[in-house]
């Protein structure tokens, strides 16, 4: 099965309502790992790796985010597979 890497900007009320830490237990959830990181500008970045599949499920997910998220756009791009350990909040 292919694997592949998602790198996404995620736009809308998505800080200060543990959209990271949802990420992080979806991704976890399916064996996806990666990355995310609150911006200045009020944005998520996102980094989801593994199966296409499932990192498709995951981005999927961003659009939504957890309860009391506001979605409002993301950004997304498909990169080549790279290898994380895990899946780590900054």
């Amino acid at each position: 099965m292919a694997k592949i890497c998602i790198h996404a900007f995620v736009s809308g009320r998505v800080q200060g309502v543990w959209y990271r830490n949802s990420t992080r237990n979806e991704a976890l959830a399916g064996n996806v790992t990666g990355w995310a990181r609150n911006l200045p500008d009020g944005r998520v970045e996102v980094m989801v790796c593994g199966e296409e599949p499932t990192v498709q499920r995951v981005a999927g997910w961003l659009h939504e985010g957890p309860p009391g998220a506001s979605v409002s756009n993301v950004d997304a791009e498909q990169l080549p597979f790279e290898v994380f350990q895990g899946f780590s909040i900054y």
